[in-house]
């Protein structure tokens, strides 16, 4: 037997597995670049339009977050300005969570001890999660390729950008193997392959943004898409740095894999006091430890992102220019009154949905803990099984609430800054995000019913969220139906602030929830545990 032995039938577990969830990454990351191509003739139809859309592209607070713009008068220099930066942010996430998820997290629950007491290498699990993180992202890019061309764009741009999309994530593939070496628990390892991803994203808006600073976008995996140049004189020889780093992340990887033991990190996690505290003494007190760290760092992410996307506001003018189709397009994302509303409307929905990604986090964490039977030692206390549930279900509540109310914090305070107005900007933004909280609940609510009563398929949350997440999105970008975007909560709720304030539709959204939760708990309360 070799460190080998094993690995084909550790990727066929692995891909049965994520069945589901793999699909859906390479589906939204393959085709969202070709649905934008596409739409961009409808978007801007004159060269006027281009024009004003060149001006406002190469504003530094747009460069932020986008990237620098290369060639904004084609629809291909458009759709890599517009998603190169975002498509390599998300693939690091694809490959990170597939990573941790067939490594760390198989060791966290034991399952790699019990299968490594059978005939498998050493280095079985490693390879397999490197093989299909590395794979899925190959064949994200692959997918962006055959799409966009296939649209008309150019190939050889086509493959510039699907083949730095891909190369990113191979990249981030080699980050969480390491972390997953390095840290003991795959929270850790998570959270740590994720902030990685968010120093490397802030690299290169400081590299994008500042004349001075350039060289920064060249530290950066997510700068290399854009400088390698997809429609816009592509630069292959850029790619190159990408597969290198690669490669020797990777084989960092394996050669720190046998310096630690089965289920242990090369980090030793700190040593846990000998008494609980006595806070630590009740079910909610034990659900705040547990979620408290995943709170704090969405937070502070929410509070960075909400500051971005504020300082942009007052150039989203330049962005749309002379153009009615876009326009109408941010106006039937946030509302008719005012170009600036209507994009802070817009983003209203689009945070909303990341709080609605915390929110299913935190709902799933109860299936988490009854899969590592954690749970059943809690109830053989005194402790109810409505009673655990609610204080879970307490931060999938209130934690998308101090999440909604961060980033409206730092839109409004950064937008309100720079137009010299933070006392009614703040309120204002303020209220716009908050409203999108009954939407959120019931996603909530809706993870929280599936586990109650069919735990087996709460990763179906996921994909409810990324129906809502496309409809939400891309419903007013590709002018479908007002019934079709109707399927989305985040649909119903009111585009503040550019629209008036109407409460039926969130009393509505509430109450719905609120019914949702009921049942989820007393499903919960009657089905087996495990």
């Amino acid at each position: 037997m070799n460190s080998l032995t094993g690995t084909r039938t550790l990727v066929r577990l692995a891909l049965r597995r994520d069945r589901i969830m793999l699909p859906v990454w390479v589906v939204v990351l393959g085709l969202v670049p070709a649905s934008t191509a596409g739409a961009y003739d409808q978007l801007y139809p004159e060269a006027k339009d281009r024009a004003s859309l060149a001006v406002g592209g190469n504003n530094p607070a747009v460069a932020v977050l986008y990237g620098k713009a290369y060639d904004l008068t084609t629809a291909g220099g458009f759709t890599a300005w517009r998603y190169g930066v975002f498509l390599g942010v998300f693939i690091g996430l694809m490959a990170t969570f597939t990573v941790m998820r067939h490594t760390r997290s198989e060791e966290d629950t034991g399952r790699l001890e019990l299968l490594s007491a059978g005939v498998l290498g050493r280095n079985a699990s490693l390879t397999a999660a490197v093989l299909v993180s590395g794979g899925a992202s190959i064949l994200i890019g692959l997918v962006q390729v055959l799409a966009m061309a296939g649209s008309g764009l150019s190939a050889t741009g086509s493959l510039a950008l699907g083949a730095g999309v891909a190369a990113c994530g191979l990249v981030f593939t080699g980050v969480a193997a390491i972390a997953a070496q390095v840290f003991t628990y795959s929270r850790t390892a998570n959270g740590v392959s994720c902030a990685v991803i968010g120093v490397l994203f802030l690299l290169r808006a400081v590299g994008d943004s500042s004349p001075s600073a350039q060289w920064a976008s060249w530290l950066s995996p997510i700068g290399w898409i854009e400088l390698s140049r997809p429609f816009a004189g592509e630069r292959f020889w850029v790619l190159l740095l990408p597969l290198v780093l690669a490669g020797l992340l990777v084989a960092v990887a394996f050669q720190l894999q046998p310096r630690r033991d089965v289920g242990a990190g090369l980090v030793p996690p700190r040593p846990g006091p000998a008494t609980a505290a006595a806070g630590l003494r009740s079910p909610f007190a034990l659900a705040w430890r547990l979620h408290r760290g995943p709170l704090i760092g969405w937070t502070l992410a929410m509070l960075v992102i909400g500051g971005v996307f504020g300082a942009i506001a007052t150039g989203i003018g330049d962005l749309v220019g002379s153009s009615e189709q876009t326009r109408v397009m941010f106006e039937r994302m946030g509302g008719a009154q005012g170009i600036v509303d209507a994009y802070i409307g817009a983003l209203g929905g689009i945070y909303g949905l990341t709080a609605g990604v915390y929110a299913v986090q935190a709902t799933l964490r109860m299936r988490a803990e009854e899969s590592a039977l954690l749970l059943e030692p809690l109830l053989a206390t005194k402790v109810t099984r409505g009673r655990w549930a609610a204080s879970h279900l307490a931060f999938a509540i209130l934690g998308p609430a101090v999440l909604l109310a961060a980033v409206g914090l730092g839109t409004g305070l950064t937008y309100g800054l720079r137009i010299h107005d933070v006392g009614t900007q703040v309120p204002r933004v303020l209220g716009a995000t908050l409203a999108q909280l009954p939407a959120v609940l019931v996603m909530a609510a809706l993870a929280a019913l599936l586990f109650g009563l069919l735990p087996n398929l709460t990763g179906l949350s996921w994909a409810v969220l990324t129906v809502f997440l496309l409809i939400t999105l891309f419903g007013p970008i590709l002018q479908v139906s007002q019934a079709v975007l109707d399927v989305s909560p985040f649909s119903h709720v009111p585009k503040l602030p550019a629209a008036a304030f109407t409460a039926t539709p969130l009393l509505w959204l509430t109450g719905i929830a609120v019914v949702v939760f009921a049942g989820a708990f007393a499903g919960f309360r009657r089905r087996d545990i495990g």
